[in-house]
């Protein structure tokens, strides 16, 4: 069996369906990995010489279930507090697995993509509505220019093409003539907490890794600071960038305030919001205020996968005006030359796979209800997690959730508040973290962080554990046995450090 034929169809939904009954398994387990082994294992385990003859269908799936899929990480597990991606909604399921066999290629509509075009375009507008940006009436779309967004595969790639959007507007032409004044090219960010795809997109579109880092207070912009920079650089800059979420504690930036200075600065500047994490804000009133300014940047990245338990990949950069992506577009004969062809619009991406079906499929399951009690849920779950912190002696959290995020350390039994070894509670935090990736019970996530809040020590690079509240499976009994589990490592490592 290779191919799907009339002849082979039974067989085949056969081994589908036992496949998808292995998925299901594999979502539902507790734990984060049924094996564990070091990289060098799994790499000789897995990377070997393509055979000379094939083998049966079945042969190969009891490989990839026998020897892969027990290594793989469980990010629906309960046990895995690290970031919350678990891609088990079922209706997102069910989309993603008909995008599979449907095989539409969303570069061009009359021939490639006929209803998938317009179900792409359905997304686009309910994302473009909650964030407030206006939508035409539904007779007015008569092109992927009236749409004002494209999906790509992650917020790196959507950062890169509102980067490009940046240094377009910044220098009109540069698309076909080439940059010619890199100087004018800069982009502001926050210090400390931006995240890598902005100064990654400025190297991949030729300007240079051109950034200006403003200082930081609780995690957002020092407004002052940005002031004075703006003033300082004039002429400079092309983009401000402001996160709405960042990616380290998802605190949210003033946008409004942002906004304002920027606009007053230079009212040419580009300015853009990174709301990968932030869209969670836009389905639940207790949250919406955070998002006051947004609608007036010029451009929003968003990440379903990240906050709407979605397969991986879909993200989608958004932009005001949706004109705007003419001064990125493509053309082609080939393939693109028909009023509905996303191709015409998605720098970096030719064949192009319906991604967008578990969106849709996943919004109109919940509705604007549903999607706002998920959101509540998941509050609850991290205010719960942050009592627990607070309550332990042991731990210290370094920030207010916005969202779903709790940053904090495990301090040492003795350690002197007033001046800490910053060192020595790196390293025991470094080493709990260590043990949590080798015995693979549960996980969390840990980075470099500078203590923007002062609860520790002011500015000093610390490197915390993070918990996200998104997995709807996590119950507070989970949350209590994996801070006693962090407790106990702590207090092994204080002996050994």
């Amino acid at each position: 069996m290779v191919l799907i034929t009339p002849e082979n169809r039974d067989e085949t939904v056969e081994l589908l369906t036992r496949l998808v009954g292995i998925g299901a398994d594999f979502k539902l387990g507790d734990g984060v990995a049924q094996r564990r082994l070091n990289p060098h294992q799994v790499r000789d385990l897995l990377v070997t010489e393509l055979p000379k003859e094939g083998r049966e269908v079945d042969s190969v799936v009891r490989d990839l279930v026998r020897h892969i899929l027990p290594l793989c990480n469980n990010e629906a597990s309960p046990r895995f507090l690290g970031f919350g991606h678990t891609g088990a909604d079922v209706a997102a399921l069910a989309g993603g697995l008909l995008a599979l066999f449907a095989q539409q290629n969303l570069i061009n509509q009359s021939f490639a993509a006929p209803s998938a075009t317009f179900t792409e375009i359905a997304v686009l507008r309910w994302l473009r509505d909650l964030l407030g940006y206006p939508n035409p009436l539904v007779g007015d779309v008569a092109s992927v220019w009236d749409v004002g967004g494209v999906t790509t595969y992650g917020g790196t790639g959507s950062n890169a093409v509102a980067m490009l959007l940046a240094r377009e507007n910044a220098a009109p032409g540069t698309l076909h003539d080439g940059v010619r004044e890199p100087e004018r090219m800069h982009i502001v960010v926050p210090a400390g907490i931006g995240h890598y795809s902005v100064k990654s997109a400025l190297e991949w579109i030729g300007v240079g890794g051109r950034i200006i880092e403003v200082p930081t207070r609780g995690y957002r912009y020092d407004l002052a600071a940005l002031e004075r920079i703006l003033a300082e650089n004039k002429g400079r800059i092309m983009s401000v960038v402001a996160y709405t979420g960042d990616s380290r504690t998802h605190t949210v930036e003033n946008l409004r305030a942002v906004h304002d200075l920027t606009r007053a600065a230079d009212p040419r500047i580009w300015l853009h919001s990174d709301a990968c994490w932030g869209l969670m804000c836009a389905f639940t009133d207790e949250l919406a205020d955070k998002l006051d300014g947004i609608a007036d940047f010029d451009s929003i990245t968003v990440d379903p996968h990240k906050v709407m338990d979605i397969p991986y990949a879909m993200s989608a950069l958004l932009v005001r005006e949706p004109a705007a992506l003419r001064m990125v577009s493509s053309y082609s004969d080939l393939i693109m030359q028909e009023d509905y062809a996303f191709g015409q619009v998605t720098p970096f991406i030719g064949t192009k796979e319906w991604s967008s079906l578990k969106l849709w499929a996943m919004m109109l399951a919940h509705g604007r209800d549903g999607l706002a009690e998920m959101m509540r849920k998941r509050l609850i779950t991290t205010r719960t997690f942050a009592g627990l912190v607070d309550a332990s002696p042991r731990l210290l959290r370094l920030n207010d959730p916005d969202m779903t995020a709790v940053v904090f350390l495990y301090l040492p039994e003795g350690a002197d508040r007033a001046r800490p070894d910053v060192e020595r509670i790196n390293a025991i935090n470094k080493g709990i973290h260590q043990r949590i990736l080798d015995e693979g019970r549960w996980h969390f996530h840990q980075f470099s962080l500078p203590d923007d809040t002062g609860r520790l020590a002011q500015d000093a690079v610390l490197h915390p554990l993070r918990f996200m509240g998104n997995n709807q499976r996590i119950t507070e009994a989970h949350m209590r046995d994996a801070l006693d589990y962090i407790n106990g490592i702590g207090r092994q490592l204080e002996t050994t450090q």
